[in-house]
């Protein structure tokens, strides 16, 4: 029985078994990479949606007072009332300083 005798590896094979390695390291490396941005991404699109959506879901600001008559028309009726005699001049006053205070 014969012992065959293992050769090493000369090295033009230590070379080409190190570049295989490197490669394959590197490859691995940028589909990483290259993954992590794309979940990154996904993640950011879906932030950006679901904040639209909730935008879009908000309900309308509440509606201010409702529309009267303006000051100024309601002003004028309330002289128009004074001058008729409808009302006094301390009732007049009174409600002029109520309806300038809102």
């Amino acid at each position: 029985m014969s012992f065959a005798r293992r050769r090493r590896p000369g090295l033009l094979g230590t070379v080409a078994r190190t570049a295989v390695i490197t490669g394959t390291a590197s490859a691995t490396a940028n589909a990483v990479g290259r993954r992590s941005h794309e979940r990154a991404v996904d993640q950011q699109q879906a932030a950006a949606f679901r904040s639209q959506q909730q935008a879009a879901a908000a309900p309308p600001p509440p509606p201010g007072p409702p529309a009267g008559p303006d000051l100024v028309v309601q002003l004028g009726e309330l002289a128009r009332l004074r001058d008729t005699g409808m009302l006094t001049a301390e009732e007049f006053d009174t409600a002029k300083a109520a309806l300038l205070r809102r």
